[in-house]
């Protein structure tokens, strides 16, 4: 569990502030002020936003980098355990397997579910043809890891070079 100082803090100067407009609200309602139930919207989104701050602040974990791995977009993610990711510009052999790993244990931090029980990560490129207008994809890498698995588990697959 990594907890951001800063958000964190900042999520307890809101809760604090957020307390202080509930005992306003209710001090409205006690004085029947016109005003009582805007300070009942007010104070319920500045508590809710001081949650949302800390378990944000609780929650979050930082991207792990692999040397030599480059960063590449996610282009397709069926949430049950196959990732599709395409770099822009076309990536050199030797990083391919880096990114993958990069790719793989990044994405097995998430919570997912599995019907084979690991993670597929394929990466993959759009090239054209001799055609215009036409282009299709070349898988360069895949890589699987089962669920919980650590980096050692990682199983890297790439195709021969045509």
């Amino acid at each position: 569990m990594v907890v951001d100082p800063l958000l964190f803090k900042a999520g307890l100067w809101i809760g604090a502030l957020g307390l202080l407009l509930a005992a306003l609200t209710v001090a409205g309602f006690w004085g029947r002020w016109g005003i009582r139930f805007r300070l009942v919207g007010i104070s319920s989104f500045t508590v809710l936003l001081a949650v949302a701050s800390m378990a944000f602040a609780v929650s979050y974990e930082e991207r792990q980098t692999i040397p030599g791995a480059v960063n590449v977009p996610i282009v397709f993610d069926n949430g049950r355990g196959l990732i599709v990711a395409a770099p822009r510009e076309p990536l050199p052999a030797a990083a391919v397997a880096p990114t993958l790993e990069q790719l793989v244990v990044n994405q097995s931090r998430r919570p997912q579910s599995a019907a084979d029980g690991q993670i597929t990560v394929r990466l993959r490129q759009v090239e054209p043809t001799e055609e215009a207008g036409v282009s299709r994809p070349r898988l360069l890498g895949e890589a699987r890891l089962p669920l919980g698995g650590r980096l050692e588990d990682i199983r890297l697959s790439l195709p021969a070079v045509t």
